[in-house]
């Protein structure tokens, strides 16, 4: 371990601790709060969600959780953060390769109820926890960790859920430090879920949230931790990746963008790694008003990174056999585009994945390797496609980054009618206008507790759903 390195760590928790918002930082915060109810609330009723509500609903305590619960508050944020990953449609950080939000949220929200910050508090918590997931995971490398097998959200989301419970709890910077480096015993997320249609990976944020919660309880009470567990001689650099980059920790701290404002909003229900390509089918589809028997061939470009989750074994990926294996597939994410104009939760259903049309276009589906994509990968993730129709032309689209990347966001309009979209199931009409609602008002009509208290409601469910079946 260096000086360099020790200072490195120490600084961006001296900044964590200290942070102070501000209203172009408080407006983002209401902005990706939204999103993450939408996909805390939308993804109730998936059978992961409700095996954990059930796990959880035998634990009681104050926290309200999503589903019509109240548990410990390391528990509530267990069922929001496994919640809000099953759709596979919460934000982004694209450096990273991260989820921060799903980590983040319910680390934050199930501390409202026993802390009862103020939405200034709330929300700088928040934005700490979002800066420290993006700045360890870069330094890790999303690449790195995926070559020894690791799911970034799951093994840095637990820094950002420490540090943003640490903030709720007032720990200053050596306490956040001990926060991580309890943090750091408990960051875990395997890649192993590709294999089978597992579960697993739904549970990386919500464990990384429970885990969070636990390590800043402990730091508050004085537990010490190691002295550096990021950069640290056996600390997280060492110890989850290969291709280190200590300097990301730091580097225009304070001064670049926030990692609030470079998050990205899925526009699609399915791995991040698949947006782009969507985006640029959906361009030419319907640019050019194809229906989908006028498609001999469609050819994808895939990033390395995501080569071995969306495009191989390359047979598995054409015949997806549950959810979770049509999130991760690349095949399947562009046979949908074509058929359906569209990648929503809807197309991400058994019935739409069974369909003889999607194993038909599937088989017309090539994915393939382009240096052209990685020249700017990871700070953007582009994509380009080529589609062959069976009248002999070739027509072909590239795009820099998805829809909702930070240089394509979706509009408040669009953000809503995500929320609809993935809540469609869940929740009421009178539930959703709710949620939007308290949102919208959060730091003037809403408490951070009344947020939190709503969410976690049964009132808004639809019927059926706040069951533990």
């Amino acid at each position: 371990m260096t000086t360099t390195d020790l200072t490195a760590t120490a600084a961006l928790l001296d900044w964590a601790a200290s942070y102070r918002l501000d209203d172009a930082n408080a407006a983002q915060v209401r902005y990706l709060l939204l999103d993450h109810a939408a996909n805390s609330l939308g993804g109730l009723d998936a059978e992961s969600t409700r095996t954990v509500r059930r796990f959880v609903a035998v634990r009681p305590g104050a926290s309200p959780a999503p589903g019509g619960l109240q548990a410990s508050e390391e528990y509530a944020a267990l069922v929001a953060g496994v919640s809000a990953h099953a759709l596979e449609s919460d934000d982004t950080h694209q450096p990273s390769s991260s989820h921060p939000g799903s980590a983040v949220f319910p680390a934050a929200l199930a501390l409202a109820e026993s802390t009862d910050a103020g939405f200034d508090a709330f929300a700088e918590a928040v934005v700490a926890g979002y800066e420290v997931v993006a700045r360890i995971g870069e330094a890790a490398t999303a690449a790195g960790q995926y070559e020894r097998g690791f799911h970034p959200t799951g093994t840095v989301g637990v820094f950002g859920a420490a540090v943003a419970a640490g903030r709720l709890l007032g720990l200053d910077a050596a306490q956040l430090r001990s926060a991580l480096g309890i943090a750091l015993s408990q960051s875990a997320g395997s890649m192993a879920f590709l294999d089978g249609g597992a579960w697993t990976k739904r549970l990386h944020p919500g464990w990384a949230a429970h885990a969070g919660i636990i390590a800043a309880r402990l730091a508050a009470l004085g537990y010490i931790g190691p002295l550096d567990p990021i950069a640290g001689r056996s600390g997280f650099l060492q110890a989850y990746t290969d291709t280190p980059e200590a300097g990301a920790l730091t580097a225009g701290l304070g001064s670049s963008p926030l990692a609030v404002h470079t998050t990205s909003l899925k526009a699609y229900a399915c791995c991040r790694y698949n947006q782009a390509p969507i985006d640029a089918i959906l361009a030419l589809v319907r640019t050019h008003d194809l229906a989908p028997d006028a498609v001999a061939r469609v050819r994808v470009g895939v990033l390395e990174a995501g080569w071995s989750i969306v495009a191989e074994p390359e047979a598995e990926k054409r015949r997806p056999t549950s959810v979770v294996d049509a999130q991760f597939s690349m095949p399947y994410a562009a046979a949908i585009a074509v058929l359906h104009r569209a990648a929503g939760t809807r197309q991400f259903r058994p019935d739409a994945i069974a369909s003889t049309e999607a194993a038909a276009l599937m088989d017309r589906v090539e994915c393939y390797r382009s240096e052209r994509l990685e020249a700017i990968f990871p700070q953007h993730w582009p994509a380009e496609v080529e589609l062959e129709l069976t009248d002999g032309r070739v027509l072909r689209e590239y795009v820099e980054g998805a829809k909702g990347d930070p240089e394509r966001p979706l509009s408040p309009l669009e953000l809503e009618a995500k929320f609809a979209d993935l809540t469609d199931r869940t929740l009421t009409s009178e539930g959703r206008a709710c949620v939007l609602e308290a949102v919208r008002g959060l730091g003037s009509d809403t408490s951070p507790r009344d947020l939190a208290r709503l969410l976690g409601s049964a009132d808004i469910l639809a019927p059926g759903v706040a069951g533990l079946g």
